[in-house]
């Protein structure tokens, strides 16, 4: 068991004395006995700790927490006869507190907690998009400075990157696209089916996916395989220190690691949409000569007759700015890994999520800019 015997003398000093078991077990019985501690009529508190039979963990590092709660509010502390056997107890407690007071604590720091959890989960975003702003007016200045001298331009890194992220790509890209493709078609044919308007699937599929599925679908799975590559890799050389050895030799991480792998996305986004254009519309086309008779070649004849260009070009358009997201939110994130290995999880995690946001954001974005001037 545990007990608590609080004393006052006239030199506004305060007496806790703990006797018995100071464990686990039994240390929340001690928070009513310290809120009931009267901080404005002492000015030192004594913790007599000579009848304390047996310390664990839990114990030592309440002990300290009390001493920095009642130091935190300008009242002085002192442990009183704690036996030796304890003291090291103590001082691993000592040696291993992470964190500020939160055993005991009262409504009014609760409420602050709250408020602070709120606050910092409203800031941090906006923080967070302020440096992304600032990143990417480095890369624009960079990128200017780049085109005044040309020579300085990594051709084989870029051209590396093309290959990674673009060409190593095309399997699953090819993959995915037909396989909406094939979606697409087979839900629509069932009711165009019951109006007797089997061709017009040759509008559905193909101007969807022209338009707007296969560049969208496109973006999320580079988004997914680049921008964690892109944040992994630049969070392992930052741990290593690569990128400020680069520093100390003047090479400029910004020219070096960030420009190569953007302009690498934003050349192949725009081949790589055209191919899953060309995927995606070639599985409606398998689903429409098998369940509605239409025909490859009237497939193909029908979609030259009604498709017009510009649902293409729009979609190819799309693919650069989507390239653009990716890769600067993939490097952003890579410059903010810590000096850890568990933070290059959490902000590869960050970089797809957010790089997969900003690809539908943009593509709405754009969708509503188009239809509301006819386009």
């Amino acid at each position: 068991m545990l007990h608590f015997n609080v004393e006052y003398n006239e030199y506004s000093i305060c007496t806790l004395h703990i006797s018995g078991s100071l464990t686990k077990e039994y240390i929340r019985d001690i928070y009513s006995q310290v809120k009931k501690i009267k901080l404005q009529k002492i000015v030192f508190l004594e913790i007599n700790c000579k009848e304390v039979i047996s310390l664990d963990n839990s114990g030592a590092l309440l002990l300290v927490e009390l001493m920095s709660y009642f130091s935190q509010r300008k009242v002085g502390s002192a442990l009183k006869e704690l036996k030796d056997s304890f003291r090291s107890i103590l001082l691993f407690a000592r040696k291993n507190l992470r964190q500020k007071p939160a055993l005991i604590e009262n409504k009014e720091s609760k409420i602050y907690t709250q408020v602070s959890k709120l606050g910092k989960s409203i800031i941090d975003p906006i923080h967070s998009f302020i440096l992304f702003l600032s990143f990417f007016g480095e890369n624009i200045v960079q990128f200017f400075r780049l085109l005044f001298s040309p020579s300085h331009f990594r051709f084989k890194a870029t051209m590396a990157h093309i290959e990674k992220s673009g060409a190593k790509a095309l399997p699953i890209v090819a993959l995915t696209s037909f396989l909406v493709g094939l979606v697409i078609a087979y839900q629509g044919a069932d009711q165009l089916a019951k109006f007797g308007a089997n061709i017009f699937i040759v509008d559905m599929v193909a101007i969807s996916v022209f338009r707007e599925l296969a560049p969208l679908i496109t973006a999320i799975v580079i988004a997914g395989r680049s921008a964690s590559a892109y944040t992994a890799e630049i969070g392992t050389m930052k741990i290593t220190e690569e990128i400020d050895a680069m520093r100390t030799m003047n090479f400029d991480p910004i020219r070096f690691l960030v420009l190569p792998r953007v302009i690498a996305l934003v050349i192949s986004m725009p081949l790589i949409v055209f191919f899953a254009d060309i995927v995606g519309v070639f599985g409606g086309m398998i689903v429409a000569d098998s369940h509605l008779g239409v025909s490859y070649t009237e497939f193909i004849l029908r979609a030259r007759d009604v498709v017009e260009t510009k649902h293409i070009v729009i979609g190819l358009i799309k693919a650069p700015f989507f390239g653009l997201l990716i890769a600067l939110i993939g490097c952003f994130r890579g410059f903010q890994v810590t000096g850890s290995t568990e933070s290059i999880g959490h902000y590869t995690t960050i970089s797809v999520v957010n790089a997969i946001f900003w690809v539908i954001a943009c593509n709405a974005l754009i969708s509503v800019l188009l239809t509301e001037i006819g386009i």
